[in-house]
């Protein structure tokens, strides 16, 4: 397997899976673009934490982490595997770089689900979510970065 990429998509808006007036196609075709991932670790930024904090659900849930939308909404359930595995690859090696990390369970927010669905509706690519920092500078994200790089090579596309 080729090197995958860390990319960074917007999520967009939650109706984007439900809405035809909201041009979504792109998903699906970025998603054709690369490689199929053999697992997906996704950085959203609906889940911030003070240090990082890896997924490492068995059975990660779809969060409707959202308010005021249409019913068809909450009904989306995205049950793309699960990659416990990958949620501690990711914070021994944030640990092993200096960068205090923990794991806990925790569902796929609307930030992750959102645009997974729009680019790999089957849900057969195993998700793991890492949350992200949003009072810590970029020097911060750019370890962060650096600490799991090396999870490219081995068939993981990183999603922010």
């Amino acid at each position: 397997m080729t090197r995958l990429p860390t990319v960074f998509i917007s999520h967009g808006a939650p109706m984007l899976p439900i809405d035809p007036s909201i041009p979504s196609v792109e998903f699906a075709s970025f998603a054709t673009r690369f490689e199929r991932p053999r697992s997906i670790l996704m950085l959203s930024a609906h889940w911030g934490t003070a240090p990082p904090v890896a997924s490492i659900a068995e059975q990660p849930e779809t969060v409707h982490d959202f308010y005021g939308f249409p019913r068809a909404l909450y009904e989306i359930q995205y049950r793309a595997p699960s990659a416990p595995s990958l949620g501690k690859q990711a914070a021994t090696l944030l640990t092993q770089a200096g960068i205090p990390s923990a794991i806990t369970e925790h569902g796929l927010d609307h930030g992750a689900w959102v645009p997974l669905l729009l680019m790999y509706p089957d849900a057969g690519i195993p998700v793991a979510q890492l949350s992200i920092q949003p009072r810590l500078d970029p020097a911060h994200h750019y370890r962060v970065g650096r600490a799991l790089r090396a999870l490219r090579d081995d068939g993981v596309m990183i999603v922010g």
